[in-house]
């Protein structure tokens, strides 16, 4: 294989270990956008070896936000709404918001994008009745929590998170643009202020390019 650029060979009078030198090679024409996401580095027949993209990594944290997140990682980030409406909040709704069956919510349905490609998709709960008018208002909401914050001051005090891991229905996977029946992180979350819940988040997330990773101490 002739490749139009140089990797630094490794050097076996140092005293990192062989793989972790070339390791660092390769991340380091990856930082740099010698090798850009996608770009194939190696072909052989009915295979090769590609630049995954980058992948937002989520660890012990306090209720931040998943534009946070990504910013934290040097990610561009980006939406796109697909629904923002008021409904009646179901059972499930209702219960995870500790408000009656049939209240008003606020239900903001978005695409999430990190570093130009799609990552996961979002629908967000609120009772409407501590973000008045935000179903009306048209905005590009890059960011919930700062608009929960900027607009209504609801800050997030606690948060209570469930993962599970699921496939992709057929509508989701064109979303993201991987295949039907890929897997994914699907995300519950409920967070609240002083004064109790006041958002229950659904998150879908691919499997690819999202990570969950703890620290545990012995």
């Amino acid at each position: 294989m002739n490749l139009p650029f140089h990797i630094q060979r490794p050097d076996r009078n140092q005293p990192e270990p062989l793989w972790h030198q070339t390791e660092r090679a390769l991340r380091a024409l990856i930082a740099d956008g010698t090798w850009p996401d996608g770009a194939q580095l190696r072909r052989e027949h009915g295979r090769g070896t590609f630049v995954r993209s980058s992948t937002v990594i989520a660890g012990a944290r306090g209720p931040t936000s998943l534009t946070q997140e990504m910013a934290e990682r040097g990610l561009s980030v980006g939406s796109r709404i697909l629904e923002l409406s008021e409904i009646p909040a179901d059972y499930a709704i209702a219960s995870a918001l500790e408000i009656r069956k049939g209240a008003a919510v606020v239900k903001l349905r978005r695409l999430r994008f990190g570093g130009g490609q799609p990552i996961g998709i979002q629908t967000a709960y609120l009772p409407a009745k501590r973000a008045p008018g935000l179903a009306g208002a048209g905005e590009p909401l890059v960011s919930l929590y700062a608009t929960l914050r900027d607009r209504f001051g609801l800050v997030p005090q606690s948060a209570l998170e469930v993962y599970r891991v699921g496939v992709l229905s057929a509508e989701d996977a064109e979303l993201l643009e991987v295949a039907v029946g890929s897997p994914a992180f699907i995300v519950q979350r409920t967070t609240s202020d002083a004064r109790g819940p006041y958002e229950f988040t659904l998150s879908t997330m691919r499997g690819d390019r999202y990570e969950i990773r703890s620290k545990l101490r012995m």
